[in-house]
């Protein structure tokens, strides 16, 4: 009997780097699985429970048979004028549902076909360092290379655009940032991507701003939108993903706003590879965005408490942080001469304590590690506790 001789070679897939994180995954099971109790500030899986009143939305719709039907990829009417409805209010940016506006199946998937959409095989974008992983990659699943641009607290982000872009052949067509960053934390203000928007005009790239975080600041901080700067509309578009603010995580609904022309080809894009949404999670989303108005503030005063605890915890164990402004994670210079990875595993060996190591991030995420603050008051505290004694 025959067989299959050759090693099948995977396009795109081969290229890929082994999971970077997959080490502390790995040791974590492994520990749960013998009985070990590990609290689990790696992954930023929100743990926020959703809105009620979209929850029974849900179940009432699905209940319907006419909702089981194919939908449209570009959303349901009413989900993208909701959508509009929270811009204008919350932020005071006029945007058209029928141009400006259309939904994804969660910020990654958005992200990656709208980066089909704009770059090709030869073409350079431009990513902060260090990357949520998504950012580095989507660029070449385009068939495009790409450039870092340091990123973090008291870097001039900005600054390291231009010196990007002057120092790239070819020129960079794409700038992807995101603000409030994972990992690093750092926010940006309106003079910021002011001045991101002016550059991407001047020097013909369009600004690709992943909104991820937009409802998660804290100390009365509250995250711009790319489109509040004058101009953007020439060149930006932004995804906003009810997955952090809302709590919906496992609904994948969110939004690509922006630029008519950049929406309707990735809107044409989608139109060949999916017919949308499940329908109930549409219409449960929309009356969340609706009637649920309250709920990202909620969800911020949840994640800012257990900043604060987390923070307090570890400097009690003289590991002192500065507290971060916005997102659900605090971004922690290693307090030991390790690297990353080896510190990461020496927490949940000896602390029982899961946390991503800042290196998976990328090379200049290196000397950090991140904690995600996904976990409740309890468990962040034992946490906290469980690390005091490591450094005793």
């Amino acid at each position: 009997m025959g067989s299959v001789g050759r090693v099948v070679e995977l396009r795109r897939v081969d290229a890929l780097p082994p999971y970077a994180f997959a080490e502390v995954e790995r040791l974590k099971l492994d520990l749960r699985r013998s009985g070990e109790d590990v609290v689990d500030l790696g992954f930023g899986n929100p743990d926020v429970a959703p809105p009620r009143v979209a929850v029974e939305k849900l179940r009432e719709a699905a209940l319907l048979a006419r909702n089981h039907r194919y939908s449209s990829s570009r959303g349901l009417p009413g989900l993208r004028a909701a959508v509009c409805e929270l811009y204008r209010e919350r932020l005071g940016v006029e945007l058209d549902p029928e141009r400006e506006v259309t939904m994804s199946l969660g910020a990654k998937e958005g992200l990656v076909h709208l980066l089909w959409v704009l770059l090709g095989p030869g073409d350079v974008a431009l990513v902060p360092s260090p990357s949520y992983p998504i950012h580095l990659f989507a660029p070449g699943f385009a068939g495009a290379a790409v450039r870092r641009v340091p990123v973090g607290r008291g870097i001039d982000f900005a600054g390291g655009v231009e010196e990007a872009w002057s120092g790239s052949q070819p020129r960079p067509r794409v700038l992807v940032c995101s603000f409030p960053h994972n990992p690093t934390t750092a926010v940006a203000d309106l003079e910021l991507l002011q001045r991101l928007v002016d550059l991407c005009r001047e020097r013909e790239m369009v600004l690709v701003h992943d909104f991820a975080y937009a409802d998660l600041g804290f100390d009365g901080y509250q995250p711009p939108s790319v489109l509040q700067a004058d101009g953007a509309r020439e060149v930006a578009v932004e995804l906003y993903s009810l997955t952090k603010g809302f709590s919906l995580a496992g609904w994948r609904v969110a939004f690509v706003v922006g630029r008519a022309e950049i929406v309707a080809g990735l809107a044409r894009l989608k139109s060949y590879l999916d017919y949308g949404s499940f329908q109930p999670l549409q219409i449960a989303a929309t009356v969340a965005l609706r009637e649920a108005r309250e709920q990202p503030a909620e969800a911020a005063a949840v994640y800012q408490s257990r900043r604060d605890i987390l923070c307090e915890g570890l400097g009690r164990a003289g590991w002192h942080l500065e507290r971060p402004s916005a997102t659900m994670f605090v971004w922690a210079p290693i307090p030991t001469d390790e690297p990353a990875q080896p510190f990461a595993l020496r927490l949940l060996r000896e602390a029982r304590v899961a946390v991503s190591p800042g290196s998976g991030f990328g090379p200049d995420g290196e000397g950090h590690i991140r904690f995600a603050l996904v976990e409740n008051e309890h468990r962040i505290r034992q946490a906290t506790r469980s690390i005091r004694h490591l450094f005793r």
